[in-house]
């Protein structure tokens, strides 16, 4: 670690293993676990935890204060799981008194130019793909992919397993399970590349699809459908977990197939 061009806090918890490249900047009350490679012209700010074996591109700014005028400099943290890497010019903001965090789970895959807004939790398994744009408040499940330059508003919320095309503008939120795209944003279909690739069997994939069927494209309101699910579908984790989303969807979950552009 001992990178005479990079400056370290003395306050800053380094693990002994981990490589710090050149003009990099690592402020007090930062933490970062064992394996990790930080490289050159990386700003970590107050409240970083990083984990173990991450890795994090030239430009990226973790844990800079939240661009939010409600903030009034309370403790907070940013918080990145184990064999996360973040790619070239990352901005991940720390929390405010809402969460008191930010959270990057493990495993995931941030890419360049993406933007990671305050009081976000994201889960394990995620892929943002370029300038993929988070606002606050939002919170997204496991094996999530966002292709390029999806925005997603401020207080939404996506479901597990779910993929978002790219240039995608997310106003509502995305159950589990399926693809969004279009505008405004829509059900194109489940996910059902991505549950293969998971090691989910087709007969499970059949049942989501069914589910959605009755959900999406049925001429059923919200509630019709989540009674008619309950009633006539077998009790299964993905089927409770479905539910559970849209009933507690407090921005609203999103349209349905049109069939049409």
């Amino acid at each position: 670690m001992n990178q005479p061009l990079a400056y370290v806090h003395p306050g800053a918890k380094i693990a002994k293993n981990v490589v710090i490249e050149p003009f990099t900047t690592i402020h007090n009350n930062v933490e970062i676990g064992e394996g990790t490679w930080i490289g050159s012209n990386v700003t970590i700010m107050e409240g970083a935890r990083i984990g173990k074996n991450c890795r994090i591109f030239p430009g990226a700014v973790i844990s800079a204060e939240p661009q939010d005028l409600k903030f009034d400099g309370e403790v907070t943290t940013t918080e990145i799981g184990d064999n996360t890497t973040i790619r070239e010019c990352v901005t991940i903001n720390r929390g405010t008194k809402d969460r008191y965090k930010t959270v990057v789970g493990k495993n995931c895959l941030i890419q360049a130019y993406s933007h990671i807004a305050h009081d976000c939790i994201v889960g394990d398994n995620c892929i943002f793909s370029n300038s993929s744009t988070l606002a606050g408040h939002v919170t997204v499940g496991d094996h999530v992919v966002l292709a390029g330059m999806v925005a997603v508003h401020q207080f939404c919320t996506i479901g597990s397993h779910s993929f978002v095309t790219g240039g995608t503008l997310v106003r509502k939120d995305v159950p589990p399970y399926i693809k969004a795209a279009r505008e405004p944003i829509s059900y194109v279909g489940i996910n059902s590349v991505g549950l293969r690739r998971r090691g989910i069997d087709s007969d499970k994939i059949r049942e989501i699809q069914n589910i959605y069927r009755v959900l999406f494209q049925k001429n059923y309101n919200n509630s019709q459908a989540l009674e008619f699910i309950e009633a006539e579908f077998e009790a299964t984790p993905e089927r409770d977990e479905i539910i559970h989303f849209v009933r507690n969807s407090t921005r609203g979950i999103m349209k349905g197939y049109t069939g049409v552009y």
